[in-house]
């Protein structure tokens, strides 16, 4: 048996393999263990990793560094792939308030953190580890630490300092949503504010307004300055699809897609609105009207990836419309200027044969989209490290800034996400494809890190410095959160599950929106958390090494 005992043992190729894939296993199956509700999930194989390291397991110096490098590069790139495609649009209207909300608690924890940086004497190294624990912000870590190493510093526990203040960065948050639960229970607006901003709504009108009789709905559509689909037209009894060219009559009765906040506006615009609640989710709609039928159609053409839907033509051609469009888990406007991307999910209303003819157009073929692109994400990890290791001069710095491994793959992800289909390039990975490979570099970046970082844990946090440590992690994992809470909801007036998702999005802490969709029974939170998540985390990467360079 000495053959097994010198598999673990001895500083191998294979024993690296071994040890990260089974820390991995260990550490991904205790972090399903809930404890009063809350579990740490994949970032357990970070403590996996640290008691690993204390209880004496060593790995290959390079072969750890190699692993290290390779899953923080595979997490942070499909993370901006995954968040690519709705970046620039969650910068948009109501998406600007959540982002500068969110980028308040940035803001006042970095600051926090230089405080406690010149006040308390723990050193900058050692804070910004402390700061990328308190927020959970792994990436960040990684960031800061090539940082590090491209100016020749050694760390000083960074890492350490990060894996000290994580659990408690991670109940922080979830204490901060209780107390404002409590702190402003029967205040809180109950309107999904949030909701309504990103979400299409669905209302029926009857026409009575004299300004749009007889009236083509392009030129009813010009009279207004929101946007709208027309999906059904009901006249005499009869229901059609409109096109552009169809003429509105006075007591049509029209279902129009738009959003909720748009309504009041639509109202004016067409007469009356019709007191039926077409938003029901059990609603169906092919019983509604034996005429028509409606499917939900995939992108799968290579050919259609990147066009616009307008330049499609399809209404006129073949009569059907578009109702909605699914994309990364958002729900989109179809509009004729929106950029169709393979992976796209439409909901088309017409007749039968129509909406047959359509399922051609764009694919439908799902099988094309089990096969990902590999293609893609080689060529953009390639892309992203090149990217971040572009030097940049910046005046009162003495050696060049470089996004870095960290902060390269997951702005050319995000680029790839975004402008990838009108270059023709399709860059579309499953969710399931996505969070794989998130999973895997995760998993494997944490196992290293804790490992690199477990050998002298345990007694750092016994000591007055390790005590320190968490008191003034937890400080800065507390404090901005009740601070843009009380500003979000007093301020700003919005409801608590909008006002908790960015706060869990600004913190990266998928664990405490989990509590936050628990506590409201909607997916408010998640698409807050979703509209502020990717500027938040890209931010982040960026100041951890922004800090180092100006202030050490």
């Amino acid at each position: 048996m000495d053959w097994l005992v010198d598999l673990f043992s001895q500083q191998t190729v294979v024993q690296a393999v071994i040890v990260i894939c089974l820390l991995s296993a260990i550490g991904v199956a205790l972090g399903q263990i809930k404890i009063f509700g809350v579990s740490l999930g994949v970032t357990f194989v970070f403590f996996a990793g640290i008691l690993a390291r204390h209880m004496g397991m060593k790995v290959d110096p390079v072969m750890l560094g190699y692993a290290e490098t390779f899953g923080l590069v595979l997490f942070v790139y499909a993370l901006g792939l995954q968040v690519g495609p709705g970046f620039f649009s969650s910068l948009r209207k109501g998406g600007i308030q959540l982002n500068m909300l969110a980028l308040g608690v940035v803001l006042l924890g970095t600051l926090m953190t230089l405080f406690f940086h010149f006040f308390s004497g723990v050193s900058l190294p050692n804070m910004v580890g402390i700061l990328s624990g308190a927020v959970t912000n792994t990436p960040a870590l990684g960031a800061a630490q090539q940082t590090l190493r491209q100016a020749a510093i050694e760390e000083e526990g960074m890492a350490m300092a990060c894996a000290v203040t994580y659990p408690l960065g991670v109940v922080g948050v979830i204490l901060a949503l209780v107390l404002l639960r409590y702190m402003y229970r029967g205040t809180v607006p109950t309107l999904n504010r949030g909701q309504s901003a990103y979400k299409t709504y669905i209302a029926s009108f009857e026409v009575r307004n004299p300004g749009i009789f007889n009236r083509t709905v392009q030129e009813i559509a010009a009279l207004s300055s929101k946007k709208f689909v027309i999906s059904r037209l009901w006249r005499n009894g009869k229901v059609t699809i409109p096109t552009s060219d169809t003429v509105v009559l006075e007591n049509d009765h029209l279902l129009i897609i738009s959003s909720e906040a748009d309504v009041s506006a639509l109202t004016m615009l067409f007469g009356e609105q019709e007191h039926i609640d077409w938003n029901k989710e059990n609603i169906d709609w092919n019983a509604i009207d034996n005429q028509l039928i409606s499917a939900r159609i995939l992108v799968t053409r290579s050919e259609v990836n990147g066009k616009k839907l307008g330049t499609l033509r399809l209404r006129n051609h073949y009569g059907i419309n578009i109702t909605r469009v699914y994309r990364a888990g958002m729900e989109l406007m179809p509009s004729s200027e929106l950029m169709l991307q393979v992976g796209d999910r439409l909901t088309i209303v017409g007749e039968a044969a129509s909406v047959s003819n359509v399922e051609k157009v764009l694919g439908n073929k799902v099988t094309r989209l089990k096969e990902p692109n590999l293609v893609a994400v080689f060529v953009g990890i390639v892309m992203g490290l090149v990217l971040g290791s572009v030097p940049l001069s910046v005046p009162g710095i003495q050696f060049p800034v470089r996004l870095g491994i960290a902060g390269g793959p997951i702005v050319m992800g995000i680029l790839m996400g975004a402008f990838g289909p009108r270059l023709h390039m399709v860059t579309y990975t499953t969710q399931s494809a996505n969070l794989m490979l998130r999973g895997l570099g995760l998993s494997i970046y944490l196992s290293c890190l804790g490992l690199d970082a477990g050998e002298h844990f345990f007694e750092t946090v016994f000591r007055p410095e390790g005590a320190l440590w968490l008191l003034l992690g937890f400080c800065i994992t507390l404090f901005p959160v009740l601070i843009m809470a009380f500003v979000s909801v007093r301020l700003f007036k919005l409801d608590y599950g909008t006002a908790a998702g960015m706060l869990c999005g600004s913190m990266s802490n998928p664990i405490a929106l989990g509590y936050a969709n628990m506590v409201t029974g909607t997916d408010v939170s998640s698409v807050s958390y979703a509209t502020v998540y990717p500027l938040t985390m890209f931010i982040r990467v960026i100041i951890a090494q922004l800090l180092l360079m100006l202030f050490l």
